[in-house]
């Protein structure tokens, strides 16, 4: 089914759509989740811990924006503080001292933008994500579920195999706030998203991710008892089975090459005019 780029933005931010926490509770077995960066706090919006797929110990990180009312603003509506990002890190650190690999669950709109986040050095917390991911020398795969935004969710999508659901979005911002840029009026949000480039089709086709993981006719759900949420487990397993038969030195040569090459075989095809 054909839908618009506003109507995938609509499916991205359903409040039906299945959370990391859905994710993680119909993908992974003895998952334990582990708190706290250490350092200032327990950020509620990144969920992370330890469990099993398909036999596999991995270390799991997601964005969790929440199922209720009272869970969402516990969550902060999956915006996360300096200090989510600085646990994500150190449960990388963690997943590569022990040979863990590392399965991160991308769904937010952006980081927290809040005057104490700047304080407490969210711009660094981001950027430390973005090199550690780089090159650490366990296997990554993400996969971005709903909405990804800016820095927020790139901090997390950095990998060596990255999905998005078909009715998922990854942009550097959101539509409205693209408008209210552009435009000064964020009422233009539709039209915004028609040129953005955001949706998951867009998106492969400029380089971006490895590949769109089709979902039923009427979107992801967590009514269905938990077969979607298998079936994308089912991708993930299978995608670091195939990681897995790369040694440490490939693994880190392949992500190199890819991130250097983001996007770039689109801009020459657009420039040859093809």
């Amino acid at each position: 089914m054909s839908r618009t780029a506003w109507e995938i933005v609509q499916i991205a931010r359903d409040i039906k759509r299945p959370t990391a926490g859905y994710f993680i509770e119909n993908i992974f077995t003895d998952f334990v989740e582990l708190h706290g960066d250490k350092q200032f706090a327990d950020d509620a919006a990144i969920i992370g811990g330890i469990g099993r797929i398909g036999g596999m110990p991995v270390t799991v990180v997601g964005q969790e924006k929440g199922s209720s009312v009272s869970d969402k603003a516990l969550r902060n509506f999956g915006c996360a503080h300096p200090e989510g990002y600085r646990k994500s890190l150190r449960l990388i650190r963690q997943a590569e001292k022990f040979g863990r690999p590392v399965v991160c669950i991308v769904d937010t709109q952006g980081a927290f933008c809040g005057i104490g986040a700047e304080e407490r050095g969210m711009g660094e917390a981001i950027a430390r994500n973005l090199m550690e991911l780089s090159r650490v020398k366990v296997p990554v795969v993400s996969v971005l579920i709903g909405e990804g935004g800016s820095g927020g969710a790139l901090a997390l999508a950095v990998s060596d195999k990255l999905a998005m659901l078909e009715n998922s979005v990854y942009s550097i911002l959101s539509p409205e706030g693209f408008s209210s840029i552009l435009w000064k009026d964020s009422s233009r949000a539709e039209e915004a998203a028609s040129l953005m480039r955001m949706t998951a089709d867009q998106v492969h086709k400029m380089g971006l991710i490895d590949d769109v993981i089709a979902e039923p006719r009427t979107g992801a759900t967590t009514e269905d008892e938990g077969m979607f949420a298998r079936y994308v487990g089912e991708y993930i397993e299978n995608s670091l089975k195939e990681l897995a038969k790369k040694t440490t030195t490939k693994l880190l040569d392949d992500r190199y090459k890819k991130l250097r090459a983001f996007g770039q075989e689109y801009i020459i095809k657009n420039k040859s005019g093809k």
